[in-house]
C-alpha cells in the first residue's frame, strides 16, 4: 500500500500547501482519491508528483466541507471514470456560526447536482471494493462535538449543531492491521477508532490517517481544545492498540507536539508531497 499526500497545510518540498487535504493511495493493483483539497491545486501537485489523475480507479468525499470538496470539479475534468462515494447525508448545507455571523464552508454550491451521476450514496458499513471500505459514525450524541466547533448544518430555515453523520472512514485492510484514512475526524479519533473495532470485530488497527480537528480555523499554531484533551487521545490511541499515527491538517502544530511528547515514534507529520508505504 502506497499513499501520497497531494495537499496538506503545510509543506516540505517544493510543493504548495493549502488548508485542505487531498490524498492519493494506491492498493491491491488498484488507484484510489480520498478528498480533492480546497482548490485546483492538489491537481497542479499531482501532475509536478508524475500521479495521473485519469488513472484513479475509485474516489471518496470524506465529509461535506469545502476544503475537502473544493476539487472535485478540476478532477472530474482529468478522469471520467472514477465514481465518488459519500455519506448519503452529505448536502451542500455546512456553516460556520458565530455572533459575528455565519459563514459558509460546505461543499461548492451546485457541485452535487452538476455531476450527479459521478457522487455514489452510502449509508451503512460498506465495502465499496475489495478490502476497502466505508464506516459511517455509529457513536451517539456527536451533535455536541458540532456545537462546540461551531459547526451546524442548515435544514430548510433552521440551523442544527452539526452531528457529522455525514463524515466517514475509509478503511482498509493491509497484513499489518487495517489502515483507517478520517480527513478530519470531527466525530473525535477515538470514537472513531473504537467504531472501526465494532465493525470489524477481533482485527487489529495498524495506523490512522488524517487530521485530527485540535486547531482553531485562524491557523496551524493554535490549539483549539485544552491540553489535557490531547493527551487523553494520545493515551486512549495507545489504549486502544493503535501502532502508526499520520496527521496534519486540522491537528496543528501544537497538538502534533503534544502527541509527539505522548507518543514518541508512534506520531508523524503529513505534509503536502509526503510518501506513506504500509
Amino acid at each position: 500500500m502506497k499513499i501520497t499526500v497531494l495537499v496538506e497545510n503545510s509543506t516540505s518540498c517544493r510543493l504548495y500547501g493549502e488548508h485542505g487535504l487531498s490524498v492519493y493511495i494506491e492498493y491491491d493493483g488498484k488507484k484510489y482519491l480520498l478528498d480533492t483539497g480546497a482548490s485546483t491545486l492538489f491537481v497542479k501537485n499531482a501532475k509536478e508528483l508524475g500521479i495521473s489523475l485519469a488513472d484513479i480507479d475509485t474516489a471518496f468525499l470524506s465529509h461535506a466541507h469545502y476544503d475537502h470538496s473544493g476539487g472535485f470539479e478540476a478532477f472530474f475534468k482529468e478522469n471520467d471514470k472514477a465514481e465518488v462515494y459519500m455519506q448519503d447525508t452529505s448536502a451542500e448545507n455546512c456553516y460556520f456560526r458565530t455572533e459575528t455571523g455565519d459563514k459558509y464552508i460546505g461543499i461548492p454550491v451546485q457541485l452535487l447536482e452538476a455531476y450527479k451521476e459521478r457522487f455514489h450514496t452510502l449509508h451503512t458499513v460498506c465495502e465499496v471494493e475489495k478490502g476497502v471500505w466505508a464506516v459511517p459514525h455509529s457513536t451517539e450524541n456527536l451533535d455536541g462535538m458540532g456545537r462546540r466547533a461551531h459547526m451546524y448544518r442548515k435544514v430548510g430555515d433552521e440551523f442544527i449543531a452539526d452531528d457529522f453523520a455525514h463524515e466517514q472512514s475509509i478503511v482498509f485492510e493491509t497484513e499489518k492491521g487495517l489502515v483507517i484514512f478520517n480527513s478530519c475526524s470531527h466525530g473525535g479519533i477515538a470514537n472513531i477508532v473504537r467504531e472501526v473495532q465494532n465493525a470489524f470485530a477481533g482485527k487489529k488497527i495498524y495506523a490512522v490517517i488524517g487530521g485530527f480537528h485540535m486547531m482553531k480555523l485562524s491557523g496551524l499554531d493554535t490549539l483549539g481544545i485544552p491540553v489535557d484533551e490531547v493527551v487523553k487521545v494520545a493515551r486512549e490511541l495507545k489504549e486502544l492498540g493503535v501502532e502508526k499515527v499520520y496527521t496534519g491538517h486540522c491537528t496543528g502544530m501544537i497538538a502534533f507536539g503534544i502527541m509527539k511528547r505522548e507518543l514518541g515514534n508512534m506520531v508523524h507529520a503529513l505534509n503536502t508531497g509526503c510518501r506513506i508505504e504500509i
